[in-house]
């Protein structure tokens, strides 16, 4: 049997590279060998552990989302915290996975000051945000973890997903922004961003976050 170490590897942006039968010590092993500071995503399942590297157009949207999302919740006057691409796992379900982002919305002052994240005690994100350009979200892995809601944006769209008697059901509309069109909106300023340049789009999705207050009230 030949034994490779993981520095050998290397995964052009863009690609990924999955292994099989890896059980939940290898998986952790492998966690504290790439560290926290790294390029790629990790995704684990049942064994099966995936290892990605984004894109630069996949960096980018995942942070322009994320503004996006944090500039509504600012405007709704609503608190959230984000823990980024926080490795989440739990070993009792044999699940583990790193988000492009994510955020504590309803239980957000569970999470005010923590360091350390257990599954077990602690609740997952309320709302996790993936960018799929060259590769599928692992579902699977946020549904073993009850994530609550997912936002997936693949080919200039957004997709809602909610998680609802152990499976994701996709949704027109956010539980979490029920007024607001997400779908239409996040991906329309998004597109914008491209045009007229980020902050002078997330400056207009503040205005137009306003006027459908207006509306709304």
């Amino acid at each position: 049997m030949v034994t490779l170490q993981l520095r050998q590897l290397g995964v052009p942006p863009g690609h990924r590279v999955l292994f099989h039968d890896v059980n939940w010590q290898e998986f952790e092993a492998i966690l504290e060998e790439l560290g926290e500071k790294r390029p790629s995503r990790l995704a684990y399942i049942n064994g099966t552990l995936e290892i990605r590297v984004p894109l630069p157009e996949h960096e980018k949207a995942k942070v322009i989302i994320g503004d996006l999302v944090k500039a509504l919740l600012d405007e709704c006057d609503r608190n959230w915290e984000s823990l980024g691409s926080t490795t989440f796992k739990r070993e009792d379900m044999l699940a583990g996975i790193e988000p492009d982002n994510c955020f504590y919305i309803q239980n957000h002052a569970q999470m005010i000051g923590k360091t350390r994240l257990d599954l077990t005690v602690d609740p997952p994100p309320d709302l996790a945000i993936e960018v799929d350009v060259t590769s599928k979200t692992q579902v699977s892995a946020y549904q073993a973890l009850g994530v609550p809601e997912i936002w997936r944006y693949e080919n200039g769209k957004i997709q809602i997903y909610l998680l609802q008697s152990g499976k994701y059901v996709e949704l027109q509309t956010s539980p979490t922004f029920p007024s607001f069109p997400i779908i239409e909106e996040i991906s329309r300023f998004l597109e914008m961003s491209r045009t007229i340049g980020t902050s002078r789009a997330l400056r207009e999705f503040r205005k137009w976050v306003r006027k459908q207050r207006n509306l709304i009230n």
